[in-house]
């Protein structure tokens, strides 16, 4: 079932609490309602925010340490010690290039993560399991996970079979996780096994 956004609530409340709060049931929501949620709430998704290159390569001469070695090049050009201003300048402009390429890699591998999130979701809707795209789902749906499948969003378990979950996408740990029925699962988490 999917939950609202707020995840200490999605943490607390008793299942039957936050079926209560949804206003759902065992037999998943009306595609009426469903339109409605979504109309209200949005799509399930990040949203996207999007910088210029330039804005990101400039950000990295702004802050402390970039001041210091800014105005160690502009004493430097005022004292007329010209060695000194091409070196402090070229590793100023070095720094950014460095700075500028990890953040580049960080962002591509951000967007390699994003394209692995669940496509598609199992959701019963009119008391019938149908597969929809994990956009789609909003808040009070009941959906089915099985083995192999990523978590297509934030979710507490009703009911089934303990489940091994890798967290390794959140947390690093290698080993998967157990999750009992009531468990909190959340959207960045990719398998269940």
């Amino acid at each position: 079932m999917t939950v609202p956004t707020d995840r200490e609530t999605l943490s607390h409340l008793s299942l039957e609490d936050l079926q209560k709060q949804l206003t759902t049931s065992n037999q998943g929501l009306s595609k009426k309602e469903a339109l409605q949620r979504q109309s209200k709430g949005g799509y399930n998704e990040l949203p996207e925010t999007t910088v210029s290159p330039i804005m990101q390569f400039l950000s990295h001469f702004w802050g402390p340490i970039a001041w210091m070695i800014e105005a160690a090049v502009i004493l430097s050009a005022i004292v007329g010690d010209w060695v000194n201003f091409g070196i402090i300048l070229v590793l100023l402009i070095g720094n950014g290039v460095v700075g500028f390429w990890e953040e580049f890699q960080a962002g591509n591998a951000i967007a390699a993560l994003k394209a692995k999130l669940a496509l598609q979701a199992r959701v019963k809707r009119d008391n019938t399991w149908t597969q929809i795209p994990a956009r789609e789902l909003v808040p009070g749906d009941l959906i089915r996970l099985r083995l192999g499948d990523i978590v297509p969003a934030d979710v507490r378990f009703l009911s089934g079979d303990p489940a091994q979950v890798d967290q390794s996408a959140l947390t690093g740990e290698s080993l998967p996780v157990e999750c009992q029925v009531g468990s909190v699962l959340y959207r960045s988490q990719p398998q269940c096994f």
